[in-house]
């Protein structure tokens, strides 16, 4: 398959927007990021039910995305005869920073740095055989899926953590610089189960799209991936959703994921199936999904500079309306970020940062002499 996956750019779009479904939350929220140490109880049954339509599934579906993205790359160093991992360490290297800088300076629940790690193991998995990349699944999801469940044992206990900070309503955002940098051990908590998770979901990535998941051939597995994930995933997880405080480790990083499979067939065979020239919602979603670094950043920074006290602190202002101003601010939020990718996309190749990290990318080998890797082949190792 060569060229762009044009699907591929939907579900990206679909996926970032998503990821600010369930941060919008957190943006809203008058204590700020550390009302999520509140594990999101003591809303309403509607705040409750509408944060159950994005948590966790949209990071899931972007975390199958960075692995058939992965994937897509290994393959094509394969048919250059092109050293791998390569420069793909370098690539994970300045997701890394990227991340770091996106978690410092707008962020606390920032999800790069943990693909960045992620994406370092999978690259040396991604070549292996069947049989090792099965062992590797097998042992990361029995990890990922014993930690939740250690985790949710621990939950049942009454909760003692969380609350307000007057920070997010009357602090600068150099004190909340200040303070991410303070309680980084607590707000990076998160990497304890996005990294054995996503190494399962990168190498399913990789899996899905060998079985030729863009495809005509991939009709098949994308119908039993809407079984599976919304037919079975979706009970399960509005249950774990209503569940209360306690299950909120299980509801997010285990059957939400499950969601994601199901969201990924049924976006992907939407997609395939439209015919004729795309409507305007659908090139606003491929904008997105091709300027997808640039839209995640912009769109947290947007969200803090409308929420907290050193903006509009529209998140105090307004905690009266919750929970129904807030799905509106959202969307307005991807309205913004789907006009001004396509507006950017008609004089420019790439997004801003993409653009940014395209030159950085190629700034160590640009006086090298040779291409981006070292003529060496790449070779699938055994298991």
């Amino acid at each position: 398959m060569k060229g762009r996956i044009d699907a591929l750019d939907v579900l990206r779009g679909v996926a970032i927007m998503g990821t600010l479904g369930t941060n919008i939350w957190i943006f809203t929220a008058p204590g700020g990021p550390l009302d999520m140490l509140q594990l999101g109880g003591g809303g309403s049954a509607v705040e409750t039910f509408v944060r159950f339509l994005s948590n966790g599934k949209f990071l899931g579906l972007l975390t199958l995305l960075f692995g058939i993205g992965l994937e897509l790359q290994y393959r094509s160093a394969v048919r250059k005869g092109l050293a791998w991992p390569g420069r793909y360490l370098w690539r994970s290297a300045l997701l890394l920073a990227e991340g770091t800088l996106h978690y410092i300076l707008i962020f606390e629940f920032d999800v790069l740095m943990g693909y960045a790690v992620t994406a370092v193991i999978v690259a040396y998995l991604v070549g292996r055989s069947e049989r090792a990349i099965t062992g590797w699944m097998i042992g990361m999801g029995t990890l990922h899926a014993a930690l939740a469940v250690l985790a949710t044992v621990a939950l049942q206990a009454p909760a003692t953590g969380g609350g307000t900070s007057p920070v997010y309503t009357e602090g600068s955002w150099l004190d909340q610089v200040a303070l991410r940098l303070q309680y980084a051990a607590i707000f990076r908590i998160e990497l304890i189960f996005i990294i054995p998770m996503g190494v399962v979901l990168f190498l399913l990535g990789a899996r899905l799209q060998r079985a030729g998941l863009f495809e005509d051939r991939g009709a098949r597995l994308r119908r039993r991936l809407i079984v599976v994930g919304l037919g079975a995933g979706v009970p399960l997880n509005l249950a774990t959703s209503f569940a209360g405080p306690g299950w909120f480790v299980a509801d997010r990083y285990l059957l939400a994921p499950l969601v994601s499979l199901g969201l990924l067939g049924l976006i992907t065979t939407i997609v395939l199936g439209l015919r004729g020239a795309p409507g305007v919602v659908r090139r606003g979603l491929t904008n997105v999904g091709r300027t997808a670094l640039s839209g995640y950043v912009f769109q947290n920074l947007l969200a803090g500079v409308l929420c907290y006290g050193w903006g509009l602190g529209l998140a105090s202002r307004l905690d009266a309306y919750r929970p129904w101003w807030v799905p509106v601010m959202w969307a307005a939020i991807c309205l913004l970020i789907m006009v001004l990718s396509s507006v950017w996309l008609r004089r420019f190749r790439r997004g801003p940062l993409e653009t940014a990290w395209q030159w950085a990318y190629q700034a160590p080998f640009r006086n090298a002499g040779q291409p981006a890797d070292s003529p060496s082949r790449v070779r699938s190792t055994s298991g």
